[in-house]
């Protein structure tokens, strides 16, 4: 059955800007870190607090799926460690993300710390979903090419797409838009061209 969006939240990411902290543009981990835990989840691009809708069900399934298949080609293999949201990423002081799943490999686990990952991790995918479309590809998009992220997936599931973007001197390229029986051309993690695209929305 073909994924509708009747019931997905209207909601989308915002700046947060009725929470009491630094002028926006100024946040960094720090004040990140110090706010209470009110259940929602929160960014900082380029020193900017974001608060972003709590996730859908058909898009925690997605970003289960692709956990699950990169965790037992990465994870499991032996090539490093896969994560899932929520995590935190210090990208930079004042750049702070929670990709919904990403890949450290097993040559950058030092930047793995109890509280949180520092520095860019190697691979980082995102569920793109209504409320966070634009958001994943315009900010999300700019820091991580800036961070040095070496390849960035970003999910559709309504269209059931992966678009792999890679870095190449220190600018993203589309290697294009996969679906159906299609495989994904990673770089990081080439093994998971064994897994048909469909797999990842099932």
């Amino acid at each position: 059955m073909a994924l509708t969006f009747e019931t997905a939240k209207t909601n989308t990411v915002r700046r947060a800007d009725h929470l009491p902290g630094p002028p926006q543009g100024s946040w960094t981990y720090a004040h990140y870190a110090a706010l209470p835990d009110d259940r929602h989840r929160y960014e900082i691009v380029d020193g900017v607090l974001y608060m972003t809708p709590a996730p859908s069900s058909w898009h925690q399934r997605a970003v289960g799926r692709f956990y699950y298949y990169l965790s037992t080609y990465v994870t499991l293999a032996g090539a490093g460690e896969a994560f899932i949201s929520p995590i935190d990423v210090e990208l930079a002081p004042n750049n702070v993300v929670q990709p919904d799943v990403l890949v450290i490999l097993q040559d950058h686990l030092d930047r793995v710390k109890d509280s949180r990952i520092i520095g860019n991790p190697d691979l980082v995918v995102e569920v793109a979903s209504p409320s966070t479309a634009i958001y994943d590809r315009h900010e999300k998009y700019s820091v991580y090419e800036r961070a040095g992220v070496p390849e960035y997936w970003i999910a559709d599931p309504a269209a059931r797409t992966v678009e792999v973007l890679v870095l190449y001197e220190g600018i993203y390229h589309s290697l294009g838009f996969y679906e159906g029986s299609d495989t994904l051309p990673s770089r990081i993690v080439p093994a998971i061209s064994a897994v048909p695209v469909e797999k990842f929305f099932a």
